[in-house]
């Protein structure tokens, strides 16, 4: 059984996961907050994780942060199930698998835990899933890009976190959407790949088709490693020039390559702010305070909540381009 340390002041392992806890020692009193990501360690969740754990300690919460050492549903489930076991108050989710987390997710609110999810609209079981950009808008704003620095015709490949991730796969449905009305010489290359949430997956996944496709003219991805991992094998094949990347990364990570021209740039949102909005709506619920439409939540602005599916979505694109990088970067993400 995986066993949660409630502080902590550095990442540890345990068993398949990797745990990073609040280093400020709340009161074991005060209402707490597990918030589970995709996997550990990458730069996008570190920021989600400072921004749970500064406001959750000005609201009076404790955060802790679990990812899992690799994309795997079950481990989320495995996380969830010991955060049950720990009673918090509030659990929080950036799903691998929305069908998977549904039977944990009902366990969660049938004990009375308060349940937010995040990149999974529609969730089931949750009492509220809130987005920092619409999928259309983020799926078709990277489809644009990723035509204009191609030139808008030839052979490309499409990666996704994972073929089990809703978000990914919906903005990639709105993407190609996109491509095939505006953009119609250009051709996708088998199916998605679901390898954007690995470096060294996107890395092997992009030499080898760049190998079996020499006139692919580039890599449209979703997926924080996805540029990261492509851009590295644009570099090695020193192919920039002709073979272009478009998509979501966090800008500390891949400035380098983005300066380079292994990257061509891409939209993102604020992932630090997306862990505030965990630990505002977290407060928010264990305060009985109603969300209702038109209102200003704090890091969301103002909100026109879709109460059927149990969706909050606002529109915040950032670009990541040679001119914006730096400062994105000098704000830790």
């Amino acid at each position: 059984m995986l066993k949660l340390l409630r502080f902590g002041l550095k990442a540890v392992a345990v068993g398949a996961i990797i745990l990073s806890l609040s280093t400020l020692a709340l009161a074991q009193d005060n209402p707490r907050i597990g918030l589970v990501v995709k996997v550990g360690g990458l730069p996008w969740f570190n920021a989600m994780e400072q921004g749970l754990q500064e406001k959750g300690a000005e609201l009076g919460l404790v955060g802790q942060m679990i990812g899992p050492t690799s994309a795997d549903p079950a481990l989320q489930v495995r996380a969830i199930e010991d955060l049950i076991a720990q009673g918090v108050e509030v659990i929080g989710v950036v799903p691998n698998d929305a069908a998977a987390l549904e039977p944990v997710l009902k366990k969660a609110m049938d004990q009375g835990i308060k349940v937010i999810t995040h990149e999974s609209p529609d969730q089931e079981n949750a009492h509220w899933d809130f987005e920092m950009v619409s999928a259309k808008g983020f799926g078709e704003a990277h489809a644009e890009l990723f035509a204009k620095v191609t030139g808008g015709k030839g052979p490309y490949a499409l990666y996704v976190g994972s073929l089990t991730v809703p978000l990914h796969n919906l903005w990639a449905d709105y993407a190609l959407e996109y491509l095939a009305a505006n953009y119609p010489d250009m051709t996708l290359i088998g199916d998605r790949y679901g390898v954007a949430e690995s470096v060294d997956d996107s890395r092997q996944t992009a030499l080898d088709l760049m190998a079996a496709n020499p006139d692919l003219v580039g890599f449209l991805t979703f997926g924080s490693q996805g540029p990261i991992g492509a851009g590295r094998a644009v570099e090695e094949r020193r192919v920039a020039d002709t073979v272009q990347i478009v998509g979501s990364f966090s800008p500390g990570q891949g400035m380098k390559l983005l300066k380079a021209g292994a990257i061509d740039g891409g939209y993102m949102w604020n992932p630090r702010q997306a862990g505030e909005v965990f630990a505002t709506l977290a407060d928010m619920l264990l305060n009985d305070i109603e969300i209702v439409d038109g209102m200003t939540i704090d890091g969301l602005g103002e909100v026109h909540p879709d109460f059927e599916n149990g969706n909050i979505i606002v529109d915040q694109l950032q670009p990541i381009t040679t001119s914006t990088v730096d400062e994105l970067a000098a704000m830790g993400l």
